[in-house]
């Protein structure tokens, strides 16, 4: 990476580590969501997310947003990184990803650059993210909002899609317009047309521009996130927003109350070995797999077993003639489901909330 010039501000990496990460039940858990665990390497995902910047020119420690009742689990796992400068704002309540971006611009320095990391996020280029972010920096510094966009090389009906417009400037595109989560047929007829990008949730902008953007289209949510930052406590390194201010704050994501609103939003295309380990079909391609197409961890035993994703924290799992199955064995509970159908994981977990 470049060095940074002498009057331009360290960019100050912003770690969003609010979910609950349901999706992948019963591994992952409101107590020790997914960010929180160890799912493909030898690292958990907060800790990766964190060494993406740690230690480059040009960027300051990061904030960390995260629910309060996970502050000792991040503060531990950030020490075990070698990150000991991190600052931690602690939600006292989830309002989705607006508000809490919201009190991480509020504590800083109105132009420095914010990078949005979701912290369960994996990426294996860096050096393609770390390019991408250097070619977003001057329309960054001139007060644009920036997206990072996923080249896409499939019909996903997961991700959000980015229509990209007109060149702005090296590899950087006005944001046309966003897309929901496709059907079928309209993902593959926008990945035949090209121009489109899948929406990584990953953002680059001055601290300045996002408060402004929420003052212009959000005005109560800023109101209420400035004022739980007013009556925040500080200790140590840890601050506390006020949580009957912030209780006051409307829910609502990034993309819907400020990207999709604001003028001055741009994409950045980037290939870089991306996923948002949203589900366990896209931890099974996230992981590395052997010669019959399984991944598997824990104590597995698989015999003429093709494709499939086996974990077991504990009780020997054993497959013997099948394939694209996901096993999970994890404390008392085992899931088993056909590949291609992890997003019904959510019928059990509602299931159980009702219970």
């Amino acid at each position: 990476m470049t060095s940074a010039e002498p009057d331009t501000p360290l960019i100050a990496p912003v770690i969003l580590s609010g979910g609950s990460g349901t999706r992948l039940w019963p591994l992952s858990l409101p107590d020790k969501p997914k960010q929180l665990l160890a799912l493909t390497a030898d690292e958990s995902m907060i800790q990766l997310t964190v060494k993406r910047t740690m230690g480059r020119t040009g960027f300051a420690s990061p904030l960390v947003v995260a629910n309060a009742r996970h502050a000792d689990m991040i503060e531990v796992q950030l020490e075990d990184a070698g990150e000991r400068q991190a600052r931690l704002i602690l939600e006292p309540v989830g309002r989705n990803t607006a508000p809490a971006i919201a009190l991480a611009a509020l504590a800083v320095d109105p132009a420095t650059p914010l990078l949005v990391m979701p912290s369960d996020h994996v990426i294996m280029n860096l050096a393609a993210f770390h390019a991408a972010i250097q070619s977003a920096l001057p329309l960054v510094h001139a007060g644009w909002l920036v997206t990072f966009g996923i080249t896409p090389n499939a019909p996903e009906t997961g991700y959000g899609y980015i229509k990209m417009g007109e060149i702005l400037g090296d590899r950087l595109h006005r944001v046309e317009r966003f897309v929901e989560k496709p059907g079928a047929a309209s993902a593959q007829s926008m990945l035949a047309e090209g121009g489109y990008v899948w929406n990584a949730g990953i953002f680059l902008f001055q601290a300045g521009s996002y408060l402004d953007a929420l003052d212009q289209y959000q005005p109560k949510m800023l109101g209420a996130a400035k004022a739980a930052m007013d009556a925040a406590q500080n200790e140590g390194r840890r601050i506390i927003p006020d949580a009957t201010q912030f209780a006051a704050c409307p829910a609502d994501s990034i993309d819907y109350a400020v990207m999709e609103k604001a003028e001055q939003v741009a994409v950045v295309p980037v290939s870089m070995g991306w996923s948002d380990v949203g589900s366990w079909d896209s931890l099974h391609a996230a992981k590395e797999r052997d010669e019959h197409g399984n991944a598997c961890q824990g104590d597995i035993m698989a015999i003429d077993t093709h494709n499939c994703l086996i974990h077991s924290d504990g009780p020997r799992i054993s497959l013997v003639g099948v394939e694209d199955l996901i096993v999970v064995a994890s404390g008392n509970d085992i899931l088993i489901l056909p590949r291609g159908q992890s997003q019904d994981v959510r019928k059990v977990t509602d299931l159980l909330k009702k219970r």
